[in-house]
């Protein structure tokens, strides 16, 4: 009878052990869980303030920039003076060196004309005038009023264009590019790269 209750005690205590490491699992399993999702949500957090940032930084410089690109305007505008004499020419020449430095720190800026040598398209181009040209295909550019930029991939200024025609008035322009995506709300849907926690971590919340 004895040694039936010491088996039994033995039993007992190695049910209870058992229990014990289940449990410490268990434990260490929720644990791990909460870790990953404070990585995540951290990730997450980090990545929303660097875009708020950049997006706060953009708002507070395309203003100047805009500016900058009227400054560029006056610049090309006389450059498309005629000069007689050597001192025009100099001061013609002076002009166009400080143009090329400017330009090259718009450029530092992510900066970049838009090209016009193509089709018109809605997108990026403004059409101030339709002209009948013989030797131009209709929706094509033939002259370009103003210059028109993008900064950072997107449109800062369209360009300004004559766009030729046909007799009929009927302009073949190019199909519009694809406008950049709207920012989705903040708690509408997550932003691109934004980490989500697994099936485990959505239990713990």
């Amino acid at each position: 009878m004895a040694r039936k209750t010491k088996k039994d005690e033995k039993k007992r205590k190695d049910d209870d052990a058992a229990d014990r490491i289940a449990q410490l699992e268990q434990q260490c399993e929720d644990l791990n869980a909460r870790w990953l999702r404070a990585q995540a949500d951290y990730k997450n957090l980090r990545r929303r303030a660097i875009t708020d940032t950049e997006a706060a930084l953009k708002r507070e410089v395309q203003p100047l920039l805009e500016e900058l690109l009227l400054v560029l305007d006056f610049l090309d505008m006389a450059l498309s003076s005629t000069a007689e004499s050597q001192d025009a020419k100099n001061l013609l020449m002076g002009i166009e060196m400080t143009r090329t430095k400017f330009v090259q720190a718009l450029e530092t800026a992510q900066l970049k004309p838009i090209a016009t040598d193509g089709l018109f398209d809605p997108a990026i181009h403004e059409a101030a005038e339709t002209r009948v040209e013989p030797d131009a295909a209709p929706g094509s550019i033939v002259s370009v009023v103003r210059r028109g930029y993008t900064w950072h991939e997107q449109v800062l200024r369209a360009a300004v264009v004559v766009v030729a025609t046909d007799e009929d008035g009927e302009v073949d322009a190019a199909a519009p590019a694809e406008p950049p995506a709207a920012a989705a709300p903040a708690g509408v849907a997550k932003e691109e790269g934004e980490v989500e926690p697994t099936e485990e971590e959505d239990d713990l919340t």
